[in-house]
């Protein structure tokens, strides 16, 4: 009888190893990649759709021992969107783990280089689960602007192009509200002072920068170009931007502004209109916007690109030096075929 019971007991321990085993042989299943991937649920919260970047993505070692778990651990039924890290060290319950409390790693937002809303709404949405026509909608609707503090053509001033922290399915209205804290944060008492110098809005000096990096090919003529419009705008005198024509008409790409351009009716125009424009053409950088507030006093009300296209531009404090720029820069032109 005892031999008995002492067989029974060894059988179980022996089950309950091989059961153990098992167990474990299954959470420590792993995943066949190198580097760190990741995976990401949108608000469907589509488990399949999971599944299939499991297998294609983090390349999991045994797709069986992974549902296994997911059942086991009632996974489907607390499923939460977001971006989620696979590593190389990482094991089936490791991930599960994560992916049932939500566990998300963050992603680095970026955005510089960003001309329209339209190439901002897409940028975001590349990087984020907003998507592109959600937050151009927000971006083209007054109140929602009304309510960040600016209108529909100002809005764009409100994102400043640097690297941010955020979860990747974080929502349009948190979104903004963190990017308008942001835009807060920077225009601290010495920016807003020197705004106030030159008698423009953190709105304002975003617009003209938007204007000087538009006109500039080198950072180094930041400065002297913002002072040259800053003269201009002390006076009364039209900014007379290229740039602002290239916005007013839509087409960046024009290398040559003729009359037909600058008659265009837009209040983006400024052959036309004296004083800035509605809003910025370019969301600046944080270089551009500092570089107006800090910058060169000179007497120029001029600026001509210079005849050996090097991207750089001859400067003139009158009207007859500024027309012998010009003529050398068209005959330049002339003699390439630029029309």
């Amino acid at each position: 009888m005892k031999k008995k019971i002492l067989y029974t007991i060894l059988i179980l321990i022996v089950i309950g190893g091989a059961c153990a085993f098992y167990g474990y042989s299954v959470m420590n299943t792993g995943f066949n990649i190198d580097k760190t991937v990741y995976l990401y649920i949108d608000e469907k919260r589509d488990y399949e759709t999971l599944k299939r970047e499991v297998i294609d993505s983090a390349k999991v070692g045994n797709i069986s021992n992974f549902e296994l778990l997911v059942s086991v651990l009632d996974y489907k039924e607390s499923i939460k969107s977001g971006r989620y890290a696979v590593t190389p060290e990482m094991n089936i319950y490791d991930l599960i783990k994560n992916l049932r409390s939500g566990k998300q790693t963050p992603v680095k937002l970026k955005f510089n280089n960003i001309r329209t809303k339209e190439d901002l709404a897409e940028r975001i949405s590349d990087q984020l689960m907003i998507s592109k026509d959600i937050l151009l909608n927000a971006l083209d609707d007054p109140d929602q602007c009304q309510k960040l503090g600016f209108n529909t053509e100002t809005v764009v001033a409100m994102f400043i192009p640097n690297t941010y922290e955020f979860y990747w399915d974080v929502s349009l209205s948190t979104f903004l509200e963190r990017m308008n804290k942001e835009y807060t944060k920077f225009w601290n008492t010495e920016r807003l002072a020197k705004a106030k110098e030159i008698n423009l809005t953190p709105a304002e000096v975003s617009t003209l920068a938007s204007i000087v990096e538009e006109e500039c090919m080198f950072t180094d003529e930041y400065p002297k170009v913002a002072g040259l419009y800053l003269n201009r705008l002390r006076v009364g005198q039209e900014l007379q931007a290229d740039p602002t024509v290239k916005f007013a008409v839509g087409d960046f790409s024009l290398r040559r502004i003729l009359n037909k351009h600058t008659e265009v009716n837009s209040p983006y125009n400024t052959y036309r209109r004296t004083g800035l424009p509605p809003g910025p053409i370019r969301i600046p950088s944080i270089k551009g916007i500092d570089s107006v507030l800090n910058y060169s006093k000179h007497d120029y009300f001029y600026m001509c690109a210079k005849d050996d296209f090097s991207g750089y531009h001859n400067f003139a404090s009158n009207y007859a030096d500024h027309l012998r720029n010009r003529a050398k820069y068209t005959r330049a032109l002339d003699a390439r075929g630029i029309r």
